[in-house]
């Protein structure tokens, strides 16, 4: 299952259910939901929280990049939470600067 997070602003941003749960989280939304909006009015503040997620990720990543490099796996060290949450706080940008709301499952 998807969660496909849509604005008139910028093409959609597509993740799965489980990523899309966790971005839902983070900026205070029932994952739960089958559908939503953040709305224009808060989207100032969806972005502060998921600009502050994205910071803290990377730096919880930054003392790992030594170690990945010292211990190379097979599989590589997949996708983090900030490489998933920058398109969608690109998406969330353009809304506020176009004054539309972002939607869920819509």
């Amino acid at each position: 299952m998807l969660v496909i997070f849509k604005s008139p602003a910028s093409g959609d941003v597509i993740m799965f259910e489980k990523n899309g749960k966790e971005m839902l989280g983070v900026l205070g939304k029932d994952p739960a939901d089958a559908k939503g909006i953040v709305t224009v009015e808060q989207l100032p503040g969806a972005i502060a929280t998921l600009r502050q997620a994205i910071a803290d990720d990377k730096a919880r990543h930054a003392g790992q990049d030594d170690v990945q490099e010292a211990e190379p796996k097979s599989g590589g060290p997949g996708v983090s939470f900030f490489q998933r949450a920058v398109p969608l706080l690109d998406l969330m940008e353009r809304s506020l600067k176009d004054k539309v709301p972002v939607t869920w499952g819509v």
